[in-house]
């Protein structure tokens, strides 16, 4: 029996992203975006994307010690929620807590945030990005995975 092996097209691929929803007393700490090109003037959290060869969790330890100046080690940090998300592109977005942490939060990137402080939970920032607001309020609920930016 000959068996016939096809090449597989090239798999589509997507962009993830590992965000950190630092909590602390009830309060989010948020970011304000500044200069970057994309929803300036809005909150965010600390995030940013997976390069190759990283996990999500070795992702996360090094964008909040680049953005926030905080030491997270990767095992420290808890899934709490995943967001399937349809924007210019398609990605997949980890969202994160951490179980502790060294340092104090301090911007360390003034050319691209603004602003960095505490909100409650309940009354974040009209500014807020809507993803963003969207995956707090679904981690508020315990809600694990959400969809945003798709056609009804």
């Amino acid at each position: 029996m000959t068996m016939t092996v096809r090449a597989h097209p090239k798999r589509f691929a997507m962009i993830t992203a590992s965000y950190l929803f630092l909590i602390r007393d009830q309060k989010i700490l948020l970011s304000r975006r500044y200069r970057t090109g994309y929803e300036d003037g809005k909150y965010s959290v600390p995030a940013g994307h997976v390069e190759d060869g990283e996990t999500l969790t070795e992702a996360a330890s090094r964008e909040v010690g680049e953005e926030i100046g905080l030491s997270i080690r990767p095992r420290d940090f808890i899934l709490v929620h995943v967001m399937h998300r349809k924007s210019t592109d398609i990605r997949t977005d980890f969202f994160f807590t951490a179980k502790q942490w060294s340092g104090t939060p301090v911007n360390r990137e003034p050319g691209k945030c603004d602003d960095l402080r505490w909100f409650p939970l309940e009354h974040l920032p009209q500014t807020t990005i809507p993803y963003i607001r969207q995956a707090i309020e679904a981690y508020r609920k315990g809600k694990i995975y959400s969809e945003f930016g798709w056609a009804p």
